[in-house]
């Protein structure tokens, strides 16, 4: 599908060795927790996933479109502690606030930095945000239960789906387009991304979503009222003052003596 697009170009996949049985265990041992079944099926056919695209712009390539999902030795968590850290450095725990809202009604609880849950890195969404795998209960004990969250740039939570087959669909069928997890969030798209949606429209895109509040990206200036002659007084301008006539005699006599001194000197010559 991509292939056949208009200007797209170098529709490039990774292939990738399926993951080895013993690493998948050795994940799940190193940080207490078992992977769902369908991420440990996936892992077992490809270790990770990985495919680019780009749009020819004058000739040259433009890398545009990118679908990612971590291997298993990158499926690393979020907000553990590193090596590197500095003894009182902050840390993403230090974010939670316990006046959030919890899940009310259609909005599910959000995913906590601290140990109330497990959070691992999915995609790193080319630095827009991060894609990520959540246990949302940690305590006492693991939930096998799963979901995959977004978590953007300001470190708000976003909620995608429930199963990672149910992602796995939503990252294919979007093309990978950049910033395409934002549709999901209350702010939408970016207008710049919105325009490579309206070129490379994915498979299951919602017209609506594009065309929605259109307004708020139309200027609301009125050219007429901005640029409307307003009455004003005109301005008279002043003549100079005219000179004396003792004045302009006295220049004339300067202008003639100045005259016959030039040519007095040249017949000197």
């Amino acid at each position: 599908l991509l292939e056949t697009s208009p200007g797209v170009a170098e529709v490039t996949i990774v292939e990738k060795e399926p993951a080895e049985r013993h690493a998948i265990i050795s994940w799940e041992q190193k940080n207490s927790c078992v992977l769902p079944e369908d991420l440990k099926n996936f892992y077992l056919m490809t270790d990770g996933f990985q495919m680019t695209w780009s749009v020819k712009t004058d000739d040259t390539p433009m890398p545009l479109g990118s679908m990612m999902i971590n291997s298993v030795s990158k499926l690393c968590r979020l907000g553990g502690s590193s090596m590197y850290t500095l003894p009182n450095a902050p840390t993403l725990a230090d974010l939670e606030d316990d006046t959030d809202e919890e899940g009310n009604g259609d909005k599910p609880e959000k995913p906590h930095f601290d140990s109330r849950s497990l959070i691992f890195e999915l995609d790193p969404c080319n630095g827009n945000g991060k894609v990520c795998l959540v246990y949302k209960h940690a305590k006492p004990v693991v939930s096998p239960d799963t979901e995959i969250w977004f978590l953007d740039r300001a470190l708000y939570w976003h909620f995608l789906t429930k199963t990672f087959t149910a992602y796995y669909r939503l990252l294919i069928t979007h093309l990978g387009l950049p910033q395409w997890q934002y549709a999901f969030t209350s702010y939408g798209v970016s207008p710049q991304a919105k325009q490579w949606f309206n070129m490379y429209k994915p498979i299951i895109i919602n017209t609506a979503l594009l065309s929605e509040e259109a307004d708020s990206f139309v200027n609301k200036l009125d050219p007429n009222k901005v640029f409307k002659s307003k009455n004003k007084t005109p301005v008279i301008k002043k003549k100079p003052p005219s000179q004396p006539a003792g004045s302009q005699k006295s220049h004339t006599s300067m202008t003639s003596s100045k005259t016959s001194s030039l040519a007095g000197s040249s017949s000197r010559k």
